[in-house]
């Protein structure tokens, strides 16, 4: 099985794990060393930005 295209960038999952204090561990190991809870916090995130930005009617990312 091939390896799917993100749908987020990855300067805005940078973004949103600074946000959301693990960047540090990004930096340092990767994405495959974030914590599942971590991982879930991001996606909530990001839709949390997503819903607010279409509200809004803007395009931010």
């Amino acid at each position: 099985m091939g390896r799917r295209r993100g749908v987020m960038s990855d300067r805005f999952k940078e973004e949103l794990a600074r946000e959301l204090g693990f960047y540090d561990t990004v930096r340092r190991e990767g994405w495959g060393a974030i914590r599942a809870r971590d991982a879930g916090n991001m996606v909530k995130r990001a839709i949390e930005l997503a819903e607010k930005q279409i509200a809004s009617g803007t395009k931010q990312f």
